[in-house]
């Protein structure tokens, strides 16, 4: 597996908002962190179905998402890699957001079984 190329191809289906292909990358028993929430890991999800519901609400919130000047590092040995991406986008409230942030990857026979997300706080 090529986790530079996978990462790259993963980021392309998050600026396609294609659900459906971003599942593709997943395990069944993944696992998603995001930034916000009531607890200090901020909102946690399990499963494939659990992850894919949550990751919706990225493009109903925001559905002009975009991912940009991203880069991509990784450590095949622990099947790990990092994206750090600049997400720009609009709320349906016509709040323009934008905001450094990036995603840890675990990867376990080529599919993502964790990905936990970090935004800078932007006051």
């Amino acid at each position: 597996m090529d986790m530079h190329q996978t990462l790259r191809d993963l980021c392309a289906a998050f600026n396609a908002h294609d659900l459906d292909r971003i599942m593709d990358f997943f395990a069944e028993d993944c696992v998603l962190e995001m930034p916000r929430g009531d607890r200090p890991w901020g909102a946690h999800f399990e499963g494939k179905d659990d992850v894919r519901r949550a990751l919706s609400t990225r493009f109903e919130g925001l559905p002009d998402v975009h991912y940009g000047n991203e880069e991509h590092f990784v450590d095949p040995a622990a099947n790990t890699g990092i994206s750090k991406w600049m997400l720009t986008g609009t709320t349906r409230d016509g709040i323009r957001t934008e905001v450094h942030g990036c995603d840890f990857y675990t990867f376990r026979d080529g599919k993502v079984i964790r990905k936990d997300s970090y935004w800078k706080i932007v006051v």
